[in-house]
Parts: structure tokens; C-alpha cells; sequence
């Protein structure tokens, strides 16, 4: 081992990208790629250039030349790797897919000897914890802590947490926002910087504030309907309106029920109308997205899930991050978006998981009180508008996994997992999730509720004035309202001479003047 150090590595090419800059390939990168670990590089790949200069891209981290990484071959590997995780943890931040992976490829004595490295540094300090608490074991004793402070295992500088709970141990405040058996991260960017300045939910409220009671009411039935249509046209289906409203009922009581096994399972059962042909509750097989050959019936998988023998581990994880981060001051978007993203990496059920992802985003808005419970939060609606970006937010996490998972065809033309994949749907990055989620959220508080808010306010206006001229039924007038907007402002001559014969020609005339005006503004 003596002779084997030297992580970072310098090239004009990595990974079939070009580096922008002549560098050094450093942090969880340079360690990834020195031990084979089976893992994604992280975005953005950190790079120590030869030069003062610093930038950053999506795909890059330039630092200068000032933060290199000593890893010379008078180091052994251990203390090698030492310095690029203290480099990370400073400008990275916690990788837990990396920790995992390291906790697994070295013995128990090697890993020791890791956290025994500059035992009292606050750096060391990290590393000792989550080494421990991913192995699930106590390795070493160190001493002279006691003089310490303690220090936030999560840097809030660079990634999102809850407020933590001491360990004594350690002397570190665990802030991870989730448990052992979930616990995906999410860095901070400006992007989601900025949407956390902008505090949507205050937003919503002062918007909501100047709206008759009534009228939200009848929107929030109107978008109900809206919102449970859009999740099944998402998922490519076209349900009858009793299946929708039923649905729909389902999405209006989020936040009421806690998560739990038996929740999900309801969940389910509301979601498939005919159970005959799925195999209801959690998966007893594999599953993946995707197709299958026309001719061979070979699986092509988009998103492979996660294996059912992991199912219960890793969904008692997710029910006990939820809790976690319901009681904790966490922004409830990116709970949100942890929580339900999650959800769908993992693909529990053999059906349903598409509409019961969505479901959990009003469940933990619900929940936070970023929206009202019972007043609904159309996510689904603003989803399908931007059904581009969802699938590639989807693909982001599913298409990098398909290059580590090892599987082979069933007989039934299903896939069997065949290596250890579990700590995929537990430690992912979740940033581009989160970015997505809160674009969503945004554009359902300045765009969907007020246009359907707006839409009612108009339609009442047109109706008054037709029930004071013509004393027009409620159904007679929604059919001339459907009618008018049919036909861009006014009336075709079949529904002249049909549902409408009794008008003259001057009140048509009149009508469509009301209705353009009120409507359209002309």
C-alpha cells in the first residue's frame, strides 16, 4: 500500500468530458476513480487548475491552485485518501453514496485507522462519525475531546440540513434530514437560494388573502378535478371522471394520515380501480421503467427499482425521514421533494407509483403547512405543462444509475437484480429534484391558481349579467360558456339553431359582446 498512493490525477479529458481548464482531478472524483468504486461521478467534478483562477459550471468546480491536494507518494494510500476526503467535505460537501462505498471496500482495521488520522480535527471528527454510523459499529476510541466544540456534520454552507441532535461521541451534531436507511441530500445552489428568499408560501397567502371564501372553494374543487386528471394523463392514461374524482378525493385529504406501510397500501388500493391484473402491495419481483423488445420481449429498462428483497428497509427509511423532517424547521419543498422523489426512485409498487409521487408532494406541503390542507396545491397541473423537463429531472437520477446495477431477464420478461444496489435509492443527490420542484411550486402560485381563480371571477361576472337578461339555468349557462369558448368568442350555427334557437339575433350578438369583453378584454 505504500506506493499506491496519489488520487489526483490530471488529464485533458475525463469521463468523455473535456475539462475547460488544465487541472487536477480532485475530492470524490480522484477517489471514486482510484478505488473503482461503483458509483456516479458527482456534479459538478471538482478541479484544482494549475492557475489563480476559480469558476463554476454545472458540469465543473475550477479552484485554484492555492486548494491542491497534497497526495504525494511518500503518503500511504489511507492517509491519501484522508486528505481528498477532508478536501471534499470542505468544498463538496457530505457524499454519503461515498462513504458507504468506502465503508464496504476497506477492512474494519483499515477504516480505523482512517479516523484515527488528526483524531481532533473537525474534519476528522466528520469522517469518524459517519464511518461509524454507516458501518453501524463503534471502531476506536479517541480522547481529548472533551475540550472541543462541537461542530454540524452537514455544512450548511454548502448543503441543506435540519437542526440536529449531539453526539457526545463525536462531539458532531448529526443534521443529516434523514435517517440511516434514507437519507438523500440536496446541495445549495442559487437557483434554490433564490426560490427559498423569494418564501412562495407567504406569497401564496397574501395572494389568497383577498379572495372570497367561496370562490376558493369552488377553485379548489375546480382544481381538485384538474390535478388528479393531470396525474393519470402524466402517466399516459385517460380515466373515467368517477375514477378522477375519486382520485382527486384522495389528493384532497393529503396531510391528514401519517405515512406508513398500511398508508401506502391504501394509497394503492385507491389508485387501481381493478386489481385483477396487478399484484397489489409492495413488489415480490423486480421492476423497472421502460420497454420491452417487440419481437424477444427483452426488458429495455429506463429506471430500474429497487430490489424487493430491499423494499421494507428502504420504505420504513422513507417513512422515518418524513416524520424527521416534519418535525424539524426543514423547508417543506425540499422535504418534498426528498420524500417523493424518493419514493419513485425506489418504485415500490408493481402499479401506482407515478400518481402516489405526486400525492406525497401535497402530503408534505400539507403537512409543513406550506399549503392549506384541504385546499388544493395543483402540482400535477403545472407537472404536465413542463412534462419535458419532469422526465428529464427523472432521467437525471435513473439514467446514470443503469451502468452499475447488474441484472438478467426473467422468464416472464421482468429483470432480477443481481448485485448489491440498495444504497442507490438511499443516498442520492437530490439537488436537480429539489430545482424542479420548486420551479413547479412557483409556477403553480403565480400562474395555475390565479388563472383558474381569475377564470372563476369572469365566469360569475357573465353569468350574472345573463341570469339578470334571460334568467338562464345554471346548465344553460355553463353550456354557453363551454360553447363561446369553443368557438373563440361566439356561437356556432348549430348550437344557434339547437340548444340556443330561442335567442334573437341581436341578443347573440350582445352576448358574444359580453363574453369577449369580459372573457378576453376586447
Amino acid at each position: 500500500m505504500a506506493n499506491s498512493a496519489h488520487f489526483s490525477l490530471i488529464a485533458p479529458v475525463f469521463n468523455g468530458i473535456t475539462i475547460p481548464e488544465e487541472g487536477y482531478i480532485s475530492g470524490y472524483t480522484a477517489i471514486i476513480y482510484k478505488l473503482k468504486l461503483s458509483i456516479s461521478f458527482p456534479k459538478p467534478i471538482t478541479v484544482v487548475n494549475t492557475k489563480t483562477r476559480r469558476s463554476q459550471t454545472e458540469t465543473f468546480l475550477i479552484l485554484p491552485n492555492s486548494y491542491l491536494v497534497e497526495d504525494h507518494l511518500q503518503l500511504t494510500e489511507i492517509e491519501a485518501l484522508y486528505r481528498h476526503l477532508v478536501f471534499a467535505l470542505k468544498y463538496e460537501g457530505v457524499n454519503l453514496l461515498v462513504f458507504s462505498a468506502l465503508v464496504k471496500h476497506y477492512s474494519e482495521n483499515i477504516l480505523a485507522q482512517l479516523v484515527s488520522i488528526e483524531p481532533t480535527g473537525i474534519y476528522s471528527r466528520r469522517i469518524w462519525f459517519l464511518v461509524e454510523w454507516l458501518l453501524g459499529k463503534e471502531l476506536t476510541e479517541i480522547s481529548s475531546l472533551t475540550k472541543k466544540s462541537y461542530v454540524d456534520l452537514i455544512d450548511t454552507k454548502l448543503q441543506y440540513a435540519i437542526n440536529g441532535t449531539k453526539s457526545s461521541r463525536y462531539l458532531v451534531t448529526n443534521n443529516l434530514p434523514g435517517t440511516i436507511n434514507f437519507c438523500p441530500l440536496i446541495k445549495k445552489t442559487p437557483t434554490l437560494e433564490k426560490y427559498l428568499d423569494a418564501n412562495l408560501s407567504a406569497k401564496k397567502n397574501e395572494y389568497l388573502k383577498g379572495i372570497k371564501k367561496t370562490v376558493l372553494q369552488r377553485a379548489s374543487a375546480f382544481l381538485l378535478l384538474k390535478d388528479s386528471k393531470a396525474s393519470f394523463t402524466i402517466e399516459g392514461e385517460s380515466p373515467r371522471s368517477k375514477r378522477a374524482a375519486r382520485w382527486g378525493q384522495a389528493i384532497g385529504q393529503a396531510g391528514l394520515n401519517l405515512l406508513s406501510h398500511e398508508e401506502f397500501e391504501r394509497l394503492q388500493q385507491i389508485v387501481i380501480e381493478n386489481p385483477r391484473f396487478t399484484e397489489m402491495g409492495y413488489r415480490k419481483q423486480g421492476g423497472f421503467v421502460g420497454e420491452h423488445d417487440r419481437s424477444t420481449g427483452e426488458p429495455i429498462p429506463d429506471h430500474i427499482s429497487a430490489k424487493h428483497e430491499d423494499l421494507n428497509q428502504l420504505m420504513e427509511g422513507l417513512i422515518n425521514t418524513d416524520q424527521l423532517l416534519l418535525e424539524s424547521d426543514f423547508d417543506g419543498v425540499l422535504a418534498a421533494a426528498l420524500i417523493a422523489f424518493g419514493f419513485v426512485f425506489i418504485h415500490p409498487f408493481e402499479d401506482g407509483n407515478g400518481r402516489i409521487h405526486r400525492y406525497l408532494i401535497h402530503h408534505v406541503l400539507a403537512k409543513k403547512h406550506f399549503s392549506q390542507q384541504g385546499m388544493i396545491f395543483p402540482v400535477s397541473a403545472s407537472i404536465l405543462d413542463h412534462i419535458e423537463n419532469y422526465r428529464e429531472v427523472l432521467e437525471e437520477y435513473s439514467s446514470p444509475l443503469l451502468d452499475f446495477i447488474e441484472w438478467k431477464e426473467t422468464k416472464n420478461h421482468n429483470i432480477e437484480v443481481l448485485n448489491e444496489t440498495i444504497d442507490y435509492y438511499r443516498y442520492f443527490d437530490a439537488t436537480k429534484q429539489a430545482e424542479f420542484l420548486y420551479t413547479i411550486v412557483k409556477d403553480t402560485i403565480d400562474r395555475i391558481i390565479p388563472d383558474e381563480v381569475d377564470y372563476l371571477l369572469k365566469y360569475d361576472e357573465f353569468k350574472t349579467y345573463i341570469d339578470n337578461e334571460f334568467e338562464m339555468p345554471d346548465k344553460k349557462v355553463a353550456l354557453l360558456v363551454r360553447f363561446l369558448e369553443q368557438n373563440n368568442g361566439t356561437l356556432s350555427n348549430r348550437a344557434k339553431e339547437k340548444e340556443f334557437s330561442v335567442l334573437e339575433k341581436n341578443e347573440i350578438k350582445e352576448i358574444e359582446k359580453i363574453y369577449n369583453s369580459i372573457f378576453i378584454g376586447q
